[in-house]
């Protein structure tokens, strides 16, 4: 059965991200080493959710968390395929993916680190990085990671292919911990410089010397 909601005020919520929210202060309402805050939501989407857009809400604070007012519901069928994108390099420790203790709740979820590529024609055949068993629960059950695996974190997709058995699949609340770091935006440049034309039987591209500045 689908929600009905009002998710008018909810669209608002996203915009409450664009702020910088320092893990300190999440650590004061609960949520130590947070990410809150270090989710590009501009650049994360939902694929099969039944309103565009719905999923920049689901990214709440810690005293948000059971607002069940705000979510991302399935629309064709009880498959979602989340893309998340952080605003740095990301060494994850846990992640929280809660859709209340109802049957709507997502049961199995499969993340891949760092894969931009996935959509639902080749999802399904692709190795995950981590699979999880979810539970359904009143509150937003915490779920650890294999840290060596997600070291390096850009960005995270995740797949939800079932649920407990609803037409739909309901997320409320996704939010992450581990540690983040500033990337940098310069690009590294890459300059060729010809070498004189020497009287000898080089080729081509043995005159070639490569330098690399950042």
């Amino acid at each position: 059965m689908s929600h009905h909601h009002d998710h008018d005020h909810c669209h608002g919520e996203a915009t409450d991200h664009d702020h910088d929210h320092s893990h300190d202060v999440e650590a004061d309402t609960g949520l130590l080493d947070s990410l809150f805050g270090k989710v590009a939501i501009d650049k994360s989407w939902c694929l099969n959710e039944s309103i565009p857009g719905s999923i920049q809400t689901v990214f709440k604070s810690w005293d948000n968390r059971l607002d069940t007012s705000c979510f991302v519901e399935s629309d064709s069928d009880e498959e979602l395929l989340i893309h998340v994108v952080f605003t740095g390099m990301v060494k994850l420790k846990s992640l929280f993916v809660w859709g209340g203790a109802s049957s709507s709740a997502p049961h199995s979820l499969r993340v891949f680190a760092n894969r931009d590529d996935l959509d639902f024609d080749n999802v399904t055949d692709a190795e995950p990085t981590q699979e999880i068993e979810l539970v359904m629960h009143e509150q937003p059950p915490e779920y650890a990671v294999r840290t060596a695996k997600f070291n390096s974190t850009r960005s995270l997709t995740l797949h939800v292919p079932d649920n407990f058995g609803a037409d739909q699949t309901t997320v409320y609340y996704l939010a992450f911990r581990g540690e983040w770091t500033e990337m940098s935006d310069a690009p590294v440049v890459s300059v060729y410089e010809m070498k004189p034309n020497v009287a000898d039987h080089k080729t081509k591209n043995e005159s070639l010397a490569h330098h690399s500045i950042m």
